[in-house]
């Protein structure tokens, strides 16, 4: 497995398309003719908080990560339209662009919840599934309360330092660098009539309708992972586990030292256990079709 270059946006391309409408970014690495690869943030967040894992894979796969409507450098959705189902649309809308018969997704938290939905709906386009640390529907309490969050107006700060400084995660608990955060909230903000605002649309939160995903998992064909951090409370141990017997041949492994933010607090244990993961689903020795996992990869 080759080192991870420090950010993975240092190497990125940086593309856009635009699907119903709605302009989506992208970070980019590798080529066209390799499997596609397509990460997927949490709520709230945006591409960059898989730099400290793409790398790892721009090598062997066409990899991008997502700004996901209303979020990170992606238009937000006027009028609000944030439901489970808006975001599977345009995830078929990006891998139709770019020519992506299949794909490999990784969905951290929210988008853990939005790739198991549509790897049900559109099992034909999945070759392979990691969902990161999610749940398969949201309580009635807790998206209560992302919806009063979403109710509060992004707050301006005075220079990109000062926004960056206030970045904060939630669930607050975390293992990660720093420095690595510090790099999270620089790039989580824009400039606007100078002044600094985090990029994401405070609807996305108020306007959140999921759907309840845990009738949807028998349809589930690709191979899938599930991981969850090994201190998380947002999925337990014996959540994870029925989960894992909900998709047909799913396998679970927790990754050490982390919490529900796997990916910022042990990038390193996460990546091996993608790389073992992909590499079990994908055939190396084969040269595969554009955007298509070889021959007997995959169902």
């Amino acid at each position: 497995m080759p080192s991870i270059t420090r950010f993975g946006c240092e190497t990125a391309r940086k593309s856009s398309v635009t699907i119903g409408g709605l302009r989506l970014n992208f970070l980019e690495w590798g080529r066209a003719g390799r499997p596609g690869l397509c990460f997927l943030h949490g709520g709230s967040a945006h591409a960059h908080w898989f730099d400290l894992v793409t790398p790892a894979f721009a090598d062997r796969f066409h990899v991008i990560a997502l700004d996901q409507r209303g979020h990170g450098e992606s238009q937000w959705a006027k009028p609000a339209a944030y439901a489970t189902e808006d975001f599977a649309a345009d995830l078929l809308g990006v891998i139709d662009a770019l020519g992506w018969h299949r794909v490999a997704l990784v969905g951290h938290s929210m988008s853990g919840h939005n790739a198991m939905s549509f790897s049900a709906w559109h099992p034909e386009r999945v070759s392979a599934l990691a969902i990161v640390d999610s749940r398969p529907s949201i309580p009635v309490e807790r998206l209560a309360r992302l919806r009063r969050r979403g109710e509060r107006t992004l707050r301006p700060y005075p220079t990109l330092e000062a926004a960056a400084r206030s970045f904060r995660l939630l669930p607050r608990e975390t293992m990660a660098d720093p420095a690595f955060l510090a790099h999270l909230g620089a790039a989580g903000v824009v400039e606007r009539a100078g002044q600094w605002f985090y990029r994401f649309d405070p609807a996305s939160n108020t306007g959140r309708q999921p759907v309840d995903a845990w009738l949807l998992l028998d349809r589930i064909t690709a191979p899938t992972l599930i991981t969850r951090g090994a201190l998380s409370p947002v999925l337990p141990r014996d959540m994870a586990d029925k989960l894992r017997a909900a998709i047909r041949g799913a396998v679970l492994a927790e990754i050490p030292e982390s919490y529900h933010h796997l990916v910022l607090d042990n990038p390193a244990g996460f990546v091996q256990t993608l790389d073992a993961f992909l590499a079990r689903v994908f055939d190396a020795g084969r040269s595969p079709t554009p955007g298509r996992p070889p021959s007997g990869a995959g169902r």
